[in-house]
C-alpha cells in the first residue's frame, strides 16, 4: 500500500504544461517540480521564460522549453512533432493556455449584438480546438505507462451564466465565445475520459475569478456574492493540480472540479 507521500510523488513523470508563463501557468509549474516532475514548458513566441527557470532551478526538475502559438494549427503540429522527434517522455498533459482577449480586442468585451465573430473563432480556436489537437497528438505518449492525465483548465463560466450586475461602471465584460469554449471544455473533458479510458484519465479544473488588480468595485461585488468573500489567488489552485496530475486521484476521470471559493453555488 502506497503512503500519501508515494502518491503525491512525481518522480520519473513528465508534465507539458501549456500557457506556462502565465500567472496560473507559473504555480502550475512550480507544483510539478515541488513534485519532483520533470518539466515541458510551452508559451507564445516571445514569452519570458526567464523569471520562471529562476525559480524552478531550486528543484531538481528537468525544464525545457518550447514556443508554440496555440491558435496556429501549423505551430500545434509542430509543437507535437517535436515532442516525438526528441523522443521526449509526456505522462500529464495540462491545457492551461487560453484565449482570454484584453479589453480593447475589438468585438470582444462589447454588448452581444457588437460581438464579433472573428474573436467568437479565436476564442474556441485556443481554448477548444487547441486542446482537442494536443490531446490527439500526444495520446501515443500519454498511454504508454498506462496512467497518463490530462488536466484542462476551464472556468466558472463553463458552467455559469454570468452576472452582469459585477461589472456595471467599469470596461470589463463577458464574451459569448470564452464562455461557449469553456462550456465546450468541460463537455471535451468528459467525452475524453470514455474515449481514451482505462490508460488515460482526463479531467477539468474550472477556477472563480482570480485577483488580479481589477476595478475596485467589481472586486467588492464579487466578493460580496462569493461564500468565502474573496477573490482567488494563484496558489489556491496548487492543491487541486497535485491532485489531479498525482496518483492521488488514480480513480478519478471525466469531472470538473470548480474551486471558486462558492460563487458558483
Amino acid at each position: 500500500m502506497k503512503t500519501i507521500k508515494q502518491l503525491m510523488s512525481m518522480d520519473g513523470r513528465t508534465v507539458l504544461l501549456t500557457g506556462a508563463t502565465g500567472g496560473l501557468g507559473r504555480y502550475m509549474a512550480e507544483t510539478v517540480a515541488e513534485l519532483g516532475g520533470d518539466l515541458i514548458l510551452v508559451d507564445r513566441p516571445g514569452s519570458n521564460y526567464i523569471k520562471l527557470l529562476d525559480n524552478l532551478n531550486k528543484y531538481t526538475s528537468v525544464v525545457k522549453c518550447f514556443d508554440c502559438d496555440l491558435e496556429n494549427k501549423n505551430e500545434r503540429k509542430q509543437l507535437i512533432e517535436k515532442i516525438k522527434q526528441q523522443e521526449l517522455k509526456v505522462n500529464v498533459l495540462i491545457n492551461n493556455g487560453a484565449f482570454v482577449g484584453e479589453e480593447d480586442l475589438q468585438g470582444w468585451t462589447v454588448p452581444f449584438e457588437e460581438q464579433s465573430v472573428d474573436t467568437w473563432r479565436r476564442a474556441l480556436e485556443v481554448n477548444l480546438t487547441a486542446v482537442f489537437d494536443l490531446s490527439q497528438g500526444l495520446a501515443s505518449k500519454l498511454r504508454q505507462d498506462g496512467n497518463g492525465s490530462i488536466v484542462n483548465i476551464a472556468s466558472i463560466y463553463g458552467i455559469s451564466a454570468p452576472d452582469y450586475s459585477l461589472y456595471e461602471g467599469t470596461s470589463m465584460g463577458n464574451p459569448a465565445g470564452y464562455s461557449a469554449s469553456k462550456g465546450g471544455l468541460i463537455q471535451l473533458t468528459r467525452w475524453l475520459s470514455t474515449t481514451v479510458a482505462p490508460d488515460i484519465r482526463v479531467n477539468s479544473i474550472s477556477p472563480g475569478g482570480i485577483w488580479r488588480k481589477q476595478p475596485e468595485k467589481f472586486v467588492k461585488r464579487y466578493e460580496r456574492r462569493t461564500p468565502l468573500a474573496r477573490m482567488a489567488t494563484e496558489e489556491d489552485f496548487k492543491g487541486v493540480i497535485a491532485y489531479l496530475i498525482s496518483d492521488m486521484s488514480a480513480y478519478v476521470t471525466g469531472q470538473n472540479i470548480v474551486v471558486d471559493g462558492g460563487w458558483s453555488v
